[in-house]
């Protein structure tokens, strides 16, 4: 990173790059972290190094914790909307040197991630649709309270 400090290289980037906010570069830093503590925890595991397909999951796990039901709110005013562009910041963080990455490591790995509705919205929205049944009661033979 030649010295420079976090925020610096993300105001590079972003003078090279702009489609995404500020915000999205240090969301992604704190949920590779985050990613990497969880699989750390994780004894089986030898290698320290993350997949994409990892980031993501851990990125997912990591927006749902913070920002809960707002995720895709908060997503959309950073201008990330699909997995691709998590790779895109990833990448971009490589190219300054943030990052480190493999031989094999790739933008593409980050294409076939999940789609946002039913990674962020979905765990917010009840299981089930079922209108509860408040037609009078009385009719049926019960008090109508609503004690019953």
């Amino acid at each position: 990173m030649s010295g420079k400090d976090f925020s610096e290289v993300v105001d590079l980037v972003i003078k090279d790059d702009s489609r995404f906010g500020k915000g999205a570069y240090y969301f992604v830093r704190k949920a590779l972290d985050f990613t990497v503590k969880e699989l750390s925890e994780d004894k089986t595991r030898s290698s320290h190094h993350v997949s994409g397909q990892e980031l993501l999951e851990g990125i997912r796990k990591y927006a749902l914790d913070q920002y809960g039901p707002l995720t895709l709110t908060v997503l959309k005013d950073w201008n990330v909307k699909r997995c691709s562009d998590f790779g895109a910041i990833v990448f971009n963080l490589v190219d300054y040197g943030v990052l480190g990455k493999t031989d094999t490591d790739r933008r593409e790995d980050f294409k076939e991630g999940y789609d946002f509705k039913d990674a962020f919205v979905r765990p917010f929205q009840p299981s089930s649709r079922v209108i509860p049944d408040f037609r009078d009661r009385k009719r049926k033979g019960q008090s109508g309270d609503g004690l019953s």
